[in-house]
């Protein structure tokens, strides 16, 4: 009895947990649920490559996904489309642009060395002070809304952009050190203040030539161009104490006096720099959640009217045993759910279809126990034993059934993507958990109800149970 006691309070607790956890944190749903952005990424082709390859396609397949992964979106679906086309769904994200600039960019990050060209130098810092003041002037007239006059001063600055970057192909040599070199590139504080970096690390052959442009550049004054997308992100200057040997070891940081999300951002777009062939984005689309919503309250119809159904049917044909299970899938369900909100689990229309098949072997497993127990008591034994046995003989079943979907529930979830894991994540974790509440929640408040002289009586694990082997049952 103390033994069953001290499982009642571990149940207790599981409850208590589990409707804490889902009362103060929504589940997340997913892009067929609650909506989000949905984009469509046309590769491209360029002089060199003539023709997009299934292989090329795989590669900026893979970079897309590292870049939707860094973005911190759960559930997200990546797939190929066609020859040259890739669509990502977003489910929940609400900055659409953000992610076309993310997921867009061909973010071409490049590494130059400084010349000493000193007329191209004075220019240069001409064109930005005149750059600087067009942008000021955009801020001013986009406050006033003259929009002929905006669009006069866009194309002012478009022209002052391509000024500029013709003077850094003057200023800046190419030394063919770019994002293929690239090995990675995250976000990381200053060691005192609110600014952030990005530090970035090489492969060996890039370790190698930046550890060459170091040494060439170390105490001259002249400094390091870091362009991504054509764009001057940074210019380092290199102590003269690396002149003899440069900046060993592939590792280096890039400053800025950069924002947590700018730095982020930046580390992103790193990150995906080495795009084997541009791309571009066809379409970016805005998806709603009114088929979600009509979607959700379908499938709580239905599940709620299967569930009832399940309950009347096992309170019904397995009397006490059978209401005892229908409190087991009551803690089962809430268990359920508040591990999916726990381990971060985006539910989708495909996640809601492994939830509910896994309450079914949640009930298959009970039907396996009380139909040992009967099978038990019509052999002559006493009610605890029969029960105790029902358990016993019915535990090897259970488990190779469960054992067999897990196994093909991560089969899934290793070998599938998008919908296919989160269908094949819901039923495994369901799967698990309908093992913990037959085996322990059934099992301990089966024990727990016949321990009551009141509840103890055969007829209510086994009808029809002939009145000589009911005075057996009931002896002990």
């Amino acid at each position: 009895m103390q033994k069953q006691t001290s499982w009642l309070a571990l149940i207790l607790v599981l409850i208590i947990g589990a409707i804490t956890v889902l009362y103060r944190v929504p589940i997340r749903l997913g892009l067929d649920l609650q909506g989000g952005a949905q984009l469509t990424i046309q590769v491209k082709t360029t002089d060199e490559i003539k023709e997009i390859t299934p292989q090329m396609l795989e590669d900026v397949e893979s970079v897309v996904r590292n870049r939707v992964d860094a973005l911190g979106v759960s559930e997200p679906l990546v797939q190929t489309v066609g020859q040259d086309q890739i669509v990502v769904q977003l489910p929940g994200v609400n900055d659409p642009e953000q992610a076309e600039r993310v997921l867009g960019g061909t973010a071409q990050l490049e590494f130059r060395r400084e010349n000493n060209n000193q007329e191209v130098t004075a220019e240069l810092n001409v064109r930005q002070q005149e750059l600087r003041q067009l942008l000021t002037k955009q801020v001013e007239l986009e406050n006033g809304g003259d929009q002929a006059a905006i669009a006069q001063n866009q194309a002012a600055l478009a022209q002052k952009n391509e000024q500029i970057n013709g003077l850094f192909d003057k200023l800046y040599e190419r030394i063919g050190l770019g994002g293929k070199n690239l090995k990675e590139a995250y976000a990381q504080p200053e060691q005192s203040g609110n600014n952030w970096n990005v530090g970035i690390g090489f492969d060996q052959v890039g370790g190698e030539k930046f550890a060459e442009l170091t040494k060439n550049l170390a105490g001259t004054g002249r400094s390091i161009g870091i362009f991504l997308d054509e764009r001057l992100i940074s210019a380092p200057v290199v102590g003269p104490e690396f002149a003899q040997s440069g900046i060993t070891g592939g590792n280096a940081v890039i400053t800025g006096r950069f924002t947590a999300e700018a730095a982020n951002e930046l580390a992103v777009q790193l990150r995906g720099g080495s795009l084997p062939v541009p791309v571009e984005i066809v379409e970016n689309r805005t998806v709603g959640a009114t088929l979600g919503r009509d979607s959700i309250q379908r499938s709580i119809y239905a599940g709620l009217g299967g569930l009832t159904l399940v309950l009347i049917f096992m309170g019904v044909y397995y009397r006490l045993p059978g209401v005892i299970a229908d409190i087991s899938l009551v803690i089962y369900s809430l268990l359920t759910l508040a591990s999916f909100v726990l381990l971060g689990v985006t539910l989708s229309l495909p996640g809601i279809a492994g939830f509910i098949l896994s309450i079914g072997m949640a009930v298959d497993a009970n039907v396996l126990i009380f139909e040992r127990t009967r099978e038990e008591l019509r052999a002559g034994k006493s009610l605890y034993r029969s029960v105790e046995s029902g358990f016993y003989r019915a535990f090897s079943s259970i488990l190779d059934g469960n054992v067999t979907t897990v196994i093909a529930c991560a089969a899934l979830f290793w070998l599938g993507s998008g919908l296919v894991r989160g269908f094949a994540l819901t039923l495994g974790l369901g799967v698990l958990v309908s093992m913990f509440t037959a085996l322990t929640c059934s099992r301990t408040l089966l024990f727990f109800a016949i321990s009551f002289p009141q509840l103890r009586k055969p007829q209510w694990f086994c009808p029809n149970l002939p009145m000589s082997l009911k005075s057996k049952a009931g002896s002990a």
